[in-house]
């Protein structure tokens, strides 16, 4: 695990509850959907391991790459 002591977990969890929520509304899904999409997604792998510095990336950004994603999964 890559933990990094200037990661505010508290801040990379609100981040995640926007992802979320951005990616409910641009998919047209609940939020529960969204959510399952976004917890078993590779892009949430890597930013909760702190890898590739995803935390640093706008909330646009990880909703575009987790809709990337789903597409190339399809």
């Amino acid at each position: 695990m890559n933990d990094n002591p200037l990661i505010n977990e508290t801040l990379l969890q609100m981040k995640y509850a926007r992802v979320i929520s951005l990616l409910a509304d641009a998919l047209g899904i609940d939020d529960e959907r969204a959510l399952e999409l976004f917890y078993t997604s590779d892009t949430y792998s890597y930013l909760s391991r702190k890898m590739y510095h995803l935390h640093n990336m706008s909330d646009a950004y990880l909703e575009d790459e987790i809709i990337l994603e789903l597409q190339s999964k399809q």
